[in-house]
Parts: C-alpha cells; structure tokens; sequence
C-alpha cells in the first residue's frame, strides 16, 4: 500500500471522514476536506501523527456565501496535503495556526486585509498587505468588493 493510502485510512480511522472528503490526486498530493469546527483537531493530527510539519501557504478563497481556506501543508518525504475548510461569510471566525507554524502569521495577515477574515489569537501588529490607510470593512479578494 502507497504511503498515501496508509494517511487517506489513517485519517479516516482517526476521525470517521467521508471517502469524498479525502482524496489522493496522484503521487504525493493528498487533499482533505473538512468542517471548521474540528479543523484544529484534524491539524494537530496532521502534524503529530501523520508528520505535516511544513507549512508552505495558506490561501483564501471566496466561495459565495462560505469563504474557503486551504493550508498546504508538507511532510519531509514529500507528500503535500492541501487541507481546506470554509467559515461562513457573514462571520468569518478561525482560530490562528502560528502556535504550529509561526510563519503563518504573514498568511492569516492577508487572509484578514484581503478576506475580511477574523483570525483569533492572531498577535497584534501591521496590517498586510494592504497599507495601514486603507479604509476599514474593503476586502479586495471578496467577489462582491467594489473599488470606492
């Protein structure tokens, strides 16, 4: 069995997901799909027991009513998993990852300045990337933004 098989079960094992919220894309790529409510279980899994230790990028994505976050996430053999969940739109709350990776500060910053997305336990510090000037409750990556 490919080691990402042995992941795909583990996981399945661990936390009883469905076979379609986990999937191996090809070789070395895994993605995971999953509610927000246990995201900070699943992580901690991830990272303790299935080895992700490297995070490479978190991206967010406007989803229509949901916004969508996707953590890259990597092992030293080189698999990827790409773990994504979704918080509402109109209360946008996620718990910060920078306790496991601290340099996924400067991605919860953009998922905040670009998303509108409130990053609990997020340390306080400069807006990025959008300047400290820029006007309060604009988030240009959301799909019903207009420039004022």
């Amino acid at each position: 069995m490919d080691q990402e098989e042995v992941i795909k079960q583990q996981f399945i094992d661990k936390f009883g997901i469905a076979l379609d919220k986990i999937n191996i894309k090809r070789s070395r790529r895994m993605s995971l799909e999953v509610d927000s409510n246990i995201l900070n279980d699943i992580l901690e899994y991830a990272i303790k027991q299935a080895e992700f230790v490297m995070l490479s990028a978190i991206t967010g994505i406007d989803e229509g009513q949901t916004l969508g976050i996707i953590y890259h996430l990597g092992r030293e053999d080189g698999i990827v998993l790409n773990l994504k969940t979704s918080v509402p739109k109109d209360n946008p709350l996620l718990n910060t990852v920078i306790n496991y990776f601290p340099c996924a500060e400067v991605y919860e910053r953009e998922l905040v300045d670009l998303l509108g997305i409130n990053v609990q336990g997020l340390p306080k510090g400069n807006r990025y990337p959008l300047t400290d000037d820029w006007p309060v409750g604009q988030y240009p990556l959301r799909k019903d933004w207009k420039a004022t």
